[in-house]
């Protein structure tokens, strides 16, 4: 806030925090996901999407960033320059549910994870998101962890290469 003394105006501006689904996109080599010791999922080249859920978004922040998730291009092209999509490199998407995405460490040591969506509403959300990219892509080249599930998760990062997007 601040006063023109030359218009005796008072301006001000009014930000607005919307609240925004979360996903951290690495280009990979490869990656896998092993759960109870048994891997349950891998992938070639592709993405592995780490997404975090937050108090207040919708069906339509998953759908949205999932067709974010689809047009990104962060794919070397002839020129090696980022310019080609994960379906102009019939590329693969392995999702992790990740609620620390939204880990608060203002306070202390310890984070607080009071922004996390709550765990029925985000898992509704993750399956969503996963459900838009089937439908973008096809469902042969999307897999997944498991909500909630402790798991080992292995990433042969390319690049590295690794972009955030939100519905922001």
């Amino acid at each position: 806030m601040f006063f023109t003394p030359l218009t005796s105006t008072l301006h001000f501006t009014l930000h607005i925090r919307r609240n925004k689904i979360k996903a951290l996109i690495q280009r990979v080599k490869q990656g896998s996901v092993t759960i109870a010791g048994k891997k349950t999922a891998s992938i070639k080249q592709g993405y592995v999407v780490l997404l975090g859920v937050r108090i207040g978004d919708t069906a339509k922040d998953a759908h949205y960033l999932a067709r974010r998730t689809v047009k990104l291009r962060i794919f070397t092209d002839d020129a090696d320059k980022m310019n080609l999509s994960i379906d102009a490199v019939a590329g693969n998407i392995l999702v992790i549910s990740q609620f620390t995405l939204y880990a608060d460490t203002k306070k202390g040591n310890r984070p607080s994870f009071i922004k996390a969506g709550d765990p029925q509403t985000a898992k509704e959300l993750y399956e969503e998101y996963v459900a838009a990219l089937r439908k973008e892509l096809g469902k042969d080249r999307i897999v997944t962890g498991e909500f909630a599930a402790d798991m080992l998760v292995e990433i042969a990062n390319d690049g590295p290469v690794t972009i955030e997007i939100n519905t922001d």
